[in-house]
C-alpha cells in the first residue's frame, strides 16, 4: 500500500503537479484501489482542519498583510540605519536585523521577503552592493521569521505533533536570536575582507528620535505579542487576534494609511494565502493516514531506533534526512508528512520534543534556500529579475552561518528547552 502511494506521488511530483493534488490524489487512488470507505477521503481531510491552533494561521497573515499595507516596513528600515551609523556593511546588517524585527508579526519566510525584499536589495544596490550579494542575504535572512514567534510552520508543527503550541513558539526565540547572530557576524567578517561600503544616512540625535517615535507603534506589535505569550493570558489563536487588531488600530488612526481598498486587498491576499496552506493540510492528513494504516510510522521509528540509542546521533540522522527532503518537499507539506513518522521515535529516544521541533523547523526554512523546490529562491527571482542561478551563486555562502546554527541547536537542547520551561513553569 505504502509502495503505492508513493510511487504516485513521486510520478505526480515529476510531472509538476501542485503538492497539494500530488498528495491528494495519490491518497485518494490508494484508498479507492483498497477498497476502503471513500467516506474517509472528507473525514480525514476536515479532521485535519478541525483544530484550534490552525485558526492563528490566517490571523497572522492577515496581521502581516495590514502592516505592510501601512507602510512600516519602511520605516523600521530607516530606524535601524540610523542606529546602526557609518559602520562597514551597515546597510547588510540592517536587512538582518530588520528581518528580526518583522518576524516579530510576520510568521512565514515568504512574508518577509515579499514584504522587506525588494526595500532590502535596492538599499543595498544603491550603495553599490552586489546584486548576487543582496539577493543572498536576503533570502537567508528570511529563515529567521519562521523560527521566531509568531510562526506558521512552528504551529503546524505543534498541531501534528501534539506538543504545546505556545511552547513551541517560544521555544524558537533564542534559536533565532543565534541564528540572527551567526548571520550578521558573517556579513561583518566579509564587509572587513571585501570593504563592503559605509551607510551614507543621516545619524542626527534629532531625526533618530523623530524616526523612532514614528516607527515606536510597529515596533511595538511583536513586543505585544511574544508578552501575551509570556505571560500565558493568550494562546496562538488569541495573540493572533489581538495582532490583528492592533494592525488595524495603527494602521487607520496612527499612520492613517489603511484605508477600505487596503484592508480588501489584505483580505484578498489573507484568503488565497490560506486556501493554499490548508489545502495542504487537508491533503496531507490523508496522506499520513494512508501511511498509518500500513505502519510506515512504527516500521521508521524501530529503524531509527535500532540504528542508534543515542539521541543526539539520532538527531543529526533526521537533520540530514530533513535537508534531503527539503529539496523536493515544500516545507508545510514535509511537516505533515515527515513529523508524523520520526517525531514518535526521536521522543521515545530522550530527545526533547521542543528541542525537536525548532530543529525540525530549521531544517526545512534551509530547505526554502535550495534547489529544485526552493520556494524562497523563486520568489526573490520574480522581486529581482535575477536568473536562479546567478541567486543561488549569492545565497552560497549564508549557508554556513545557516547550518552551523542547526548544529548548535541539535548539540545544545537547552537553547530550545530553557525558555518555555522557566516562563511556563
Amino acid at each position: 500500500m505504502s509502495l503505492l502511494l508513493l510511487s504516485i506521488f513521486a510520478v505526480l511530483l515529476a510531472l509538476g503537479a501542485p503538492i497539494a493534488v500530488c498528495l491528494g490524489l495519490s491518497s485518494a487512488v490508494v484508498i479507492v484501489t483498497q477498497g476502503l470507505p471513500v467516506s474517509v477521503l472528507a473525514q480525514r481531510s476536515l479532521n485535519a482542519l478541525d483544530s484550534s491552533p490552525l485558526l492563528a494561521v490566517p490571523l497572522f497573515i492577515f496581521a502581516a498583510s495590514l502592516l505592510n499595507a501601512t507602510g512600516v516596513t519602511t520605516h523600521l528600515f530607516d530606524l535601524v540605519r540610523m542606529i546602526f551609523g557609518r559602520i562597514r556593511g551597515a546597510v547588510a546588517q540592517v536587512s538582518v536585523f530588520v528581518s528580526l524585527i518583522f518576524s516579530g508579526v510576520s510568521g512565514a519566510a515568504l512574508a518577509d521577503i515579499g514584504a522587506l525584499g525588494a526595500i532590502q536589495i535596492n538599499q543595498m544596490k544603491a550603495q553599490g552592493y552586489r546584486e548576487d550579494f543582496a539577493a543572498g542575504l536576503t533570502v537567508a535572512a528570511a529563515t529567521i521569521g519562521p523560527i521566531f514567534p509568531p510562526s506558521i510552520p512552528i504551529i503546524i508543527y505543534a498541531s501534528v505533533a501534539n506538543v504545546s503550541a505556545v511552547k513551541l513558539l517560544l521555544a524558537g526565540i533564542v534559536p533565532a536570536l543565534l541564528l540572527t547572530a551567526l548571520l550578521m557576524a558573517q556579513v561583518a567578517i566579509v564587509a572587513r575582507v571585501k570593504g563592503l561600503p559605509r551607510d551614507d544616512v543621516s545619524a542626527r540625535p534629532r531625526d533618530v528620535a523623530k524616526k523612532a517615535a514614528i516607527s515606536f507603534p510597529a515596533l511595538l506589535a511583536p513586543v505585544l505579542l511574544i508578552g501575551g505569550l509570556m505571560s500565558g493570558y493568550f494562546g496562538p489563536t488569541e495573540v493572533a487576534g489581538v495582532t490583528v487588531a492592533y494592525a488595524m488600530l495603527i494602521g487607520i488612526f496612527i499612520y492613517r494609511s489603511l484605508n477600505g481598498r487596503a484592508i480588501l486587498e489584505a483580505l484578498r491576499d489573507t484568503v488565497e494565502a490560506t486556501a493554499n496552506i490548508l489545502f495542504v493540510v487537508a491533503t496531507a492528513a490523508l496522506f499520513a493516514w494512508v501511511l498509518t494504516l500500513d505502519q510506515v510510522p512504527m516500521k521508521a521509528s524501530a529503524l531509527l531506533l535500532g540504528l542508534s540509542e543515542n539521541p543526539l546521533v539520532l538527531l543529526l540522522l533526521v537533520n540530514v534526512l530533513l535537508l534531503i527532503v527539503g529539496m523536493v518537499l515544500e516545507s508545510i507539506a514535509a511537516i505533515l508528512i515527515i513529523a508524523p513518522i520520526v517525531a514518535p521515535a526521536l521522543t521515545a529516544a530522550g530527545v526533547d520534543p521542543l528541542q525537536l521541533g525548532i530543529v525540525f523547523v530549521l531544517n526545512l526554512m534551509i530547505g526554502l534556500l535550495t534547489p529544485p523546490v526552493g520556494m524562497s529562491l523563486y520568489m526573490i527571482t520574480i522581486i529581482t529579475k535575477m536568473p536562479i542561478s546567478k541567486v543561488i551563486a549569492g545565497v552560497m555562502p549564508f549557508f554556513i552561518p545557516l547550518l552551523l546554527s542547526l548544529l548548535v541547536v541539535s548539540a545544545v537542547p537547552a537553547l530550545s528547552t530553557w525558555l518555555p520551561e522557566n516562563l511556563m513553569n
